[in-house]
């Protein structure tokens, strides 16, 4: 499998409640989304899931990067 390059979008399906889709996001978003995920001890679908039920009528993957630049954020401060 080859790597793609920094800042291009790879898709990857989730299932959210039951419900596969798939989301693309930036390799670099991926990793960070999985990281955050282990640490809070949820698995990358229940997060997504979670994210999805309060992003509104924004995207899932614009959900999903503000939501892990958001954490970043928070744990500098």
């Amino acid at each position: 499998m080859t790597t793609p390059p920094a800042g291009r979008p790879v898709k990857h399906s989730l299932t959210l409640r039951g419900h596969r889709t798939s989301v693309s996001l930036e390799a670099e978003f991926w990793a960070a989304f999985r990281l955050a995920a282990d640490e809070e001890g949820k698995a990358i679908n229940e997060l997504a899931a979670e994210i999805d039920a309060t992003r509104g009528d924004v995207g899932l993957a614009s959900a999903i990067r503000v939501w892990v630049l958001n954490r970043y954020r928070s744990a500098r401060s």
